[in-house]
């Protein structure tokens, strides 16, 4: 008997129950078929525009910078001026996603654009969200080639572009739309939370930003 079998032979011992329980298995299966929706918070149940605005509120009170553009073609424009309003290097790291490769990106001459996952030498990445929660100011990220997680943690600057109809107004929300999008047997292996950059606090609870991971988000918000 291997010790995961002994463990569970112990516990239903304990509750005085059979290896293979044709009713509890029943009761399981209809659970996980149907599961029970939680108390969803009123905070986020807004009309579009409002949730979006309490997106990018509670998103600039965890540290991040927020600018709303038009629409997709503003993208690289944006990302040119934030590096050179950091005076950062005129590069960054960016996935496969088809969203940011359909960007202009050739307009902007003086910026170099890397492809792939992050090798752990990029001041900036860019990487587009799968949608933002409006009660806390989060973003939601799922992994994969076309955004690496490398890019969400490894460069010291993440710019990430989120569309204003992908803003949900709470966590719920954004994980139905997961379940639908990738479907049983499909989800992404990691599925990141992203509230403000990276930040710790020592004993005398004194911030420092970018402890285990980037020190700035700049969350390019789009309208259109």
């Amino acid at each position: 008997m291997s010790g995961r079998a002994a463990i569970l032979a112990k516990v239903r011992a304990s509750l005085a129950e059979a290896g293979d329980d044709p009713a509890r298995r029943a009761a399981v299966e209809a659970r996980l078929a149907r599961p029970p929706k939680g108390v969803i918070p009123a905070r986020g149940k807004l009309p579009e525009n409002a949730r979006v605005d309490l997106f990018e509120t509670l998103a600039r009170k965890f540290a991040a910078t927020v600018q709303r553009v038009r629409s997709h073609d503003d993208v690289p424009k944006a990302v040119a001026a934030y590096l050179r309003a950091k005076n950062l290097p005129a590069a960054v790291r960016v996935g496969a996603d088809k969203r940011l490769t359909a960007m202009p990106w050739d307009r902007q001459k003086a910026l170099e654009v890397r492809a792939g996952p992050s090798d752990g030498d990029d001041e900036a990445g860019v990487s587009h969200a799968f949608g933002g929660i409006a009660e806390t100011g989060t973003l939601v990220m799922v992994s994969g080639k076309d955004n690496p997680s490398t890019i969400n943690f490894l460069p010291e600057h993440h710019i990430v572009v989120v569309e204003a109809a992908d803003v949900d107004g709470d966590m719920e929300s954004v994980l139905a739309k997961v379940r639908k999008k990738f479907g049983k047997g499909k989800m992404p292996r990691t599925l990141n939370f992203i509230t403000g950059p990276s930040r710790s606090g020592d004993i005398e609870q004194k911030i420092i930003l970018g402890a285990h991971g980037p020190r700035a988000l700049h969350i390019i918000l789009v309208d259109g």
